[in-house]
């Protein structure tokens, strides 16, 4: 499973990130789309994150480890796909194909992992699952950087998508699974001892989006970053995540994830008030490193929730709240691209008002010597009502 996972990860983040590097000339240069067009792709792009859910019911009919190698072969056809249709509707409708590969697999990979790993071990490969797209991500950079001159779109899209495809069909040849797992519920799961989860799920997907959508537009708007500065940043970044990843994993099983937690969200609240406060174009540049860097403390809420959570419950649960997490990419761009043109620091006062909020909620996690190996079992023996 390990080796599955590696696989089909870095093809993943392959196909991602080489559509991600291309996508804006290819869109501006060959397809002729303006700023609103652009936006419009990219609502298309978060639209199959929000109907993560949807994979709850696909998997009636898919074992989810064959889902997972689907997936990744459908990003790779969406991916190939985008070089041949450069106009408006065409890069819609390939970046929705692309999308759908990507958010399903990452929402079976996540559950592949938790359902594979004991507690001890989910942390550490999930670090180094996150090392190893860093690293993947500044190989594609290279590449791209390198072949791009010699190269068209057409081709460069068509050979990433090629070897993502490839990695998709490897994927359908193997059959990791352990046959001694728990069978996972084949419906959806909504648990009222759940909401925690829910809730920091939710919190980290807004978390998510302010950093996407303002973070880097504050570096070139504010601070008037060229494409140059911006790439080297994004290169610093996957360094630093390949490194730092694996720590953060050996840090949750040492420390627990309510202290990790809390180093991120109270990071987060001084990282926030020193985007709207800082003068320093460098000073903005460390914030964007560092809050860069936390993204990997995310880890830990998935490893809270296969402690306290009935095993049965991880793949439609995954599922569930993948889809929560995407709920704030619908509305938070709209409601702080509103609020930065009343004044642009105050998306970010804003955001580190929902990081204390986020700071207080995972004080409600228990420390480690609080949970019982048995805890999980002993609040399912209660019976499926008693638990909703």
């Amino acid at each position: 499973m390990l080796r599955f996972l590696l696989v089909l990860t870095v093809a993943s983040m392959a196909g991602l990130q080489g559509w991600r590097t291309l996508f804006n000339n290819f869109a501006v240069e060959k397809a002729g789309l303006d700023g609103f067009q652009v936006g419009v792709v990219q609502a298309v792009r978060e639209v199959p994150g929000f109907l993560a859910l949807l994979a709850v019911w696909v998997l009636l009919v898919v074992r989810e480890h064959r889902l997972s190698a689907l997936s990744i072969a459908v990003l790779g056809v969406g991916v190939a796909l985008t070089g041949l249709f450069p106009s408006y509707a065409g890069l819609a409708a390939t970046t929705l194909v692309m999308s759908f590969g990507f958010h399903y697999y990452e929402t079976t990979n996540q559950s592949l992992t938790l359902q594979t790993f004991d507690r001890a071990t989910a942390p550490l490969v999930f670090g180094s699952l996150r090392s190893l797209s860093a690293a993947t991500n500044v190989a594609v950079g290279i590449a791209v950087f390198v072949l791009s001159p010699v190269l068209d779109y057409r081709t460069l899209f068509l050979a990433v998508g090629a070897v993502v495809l490839a990695a998709g069909a490897w994927g359908l040849t193997q059959d990791p699974v352990d046959r001694t797992a728990v069978p996972q519920r084949r419906h959806m799961v909504l648990r009222w001892r759940y909401r925690l989860f829910y809730f920091l799920t939710f919190m980290a997907g807004a978390r998510r989006q302010i950093f996407i959508a303002f973070s880097v537009f504050l570096l070139v708007k504010v601070f008037a970053f060229s494409v140059r500065e911006v790439t080297a940043l994004f290169v610093l970044n996957n360094v630093v995540g390949y490194f730092a990843a694996p720590l953060v994993g050996r840090a949750i099983v040492r420390y627990g994830e309510r202290r990790v937690l809390s180093v991120e969200y109270g990071g987060l609240v001084v990282i926030f008030l020193a985007y709207a406060l800082t003068r320093s174009r460098w000073v903005a540049a460390g914030l964007y490193v560092v809050d860069h860097l936390l993204f990997n403390f995310s880890i830990a809420i998935r490893t809270y929730f296969q402690k306290v959570a009935d095993p049965a419950d991880i793949a439609p649960s995954m599922a569930v709240g993948f889809t929560i997490n995407h709920i704030a990419a619908v509305v938070l761009p709209v409601v702080g691209g509103a609020l930065w043109l009343v004044d642009y620091r105050i998306p970010f006062v804003a955001a580190s008002a929902l990081s204390v909020v986020s700071l207080v909620a995972v004080q409600r996690i228990p420390p480690p010597a609080a949970r019982s190996p048995t805890a999980a079992t002993a609040a399912s023996a209660s019976g499926p009502g008693a638990s909703r």
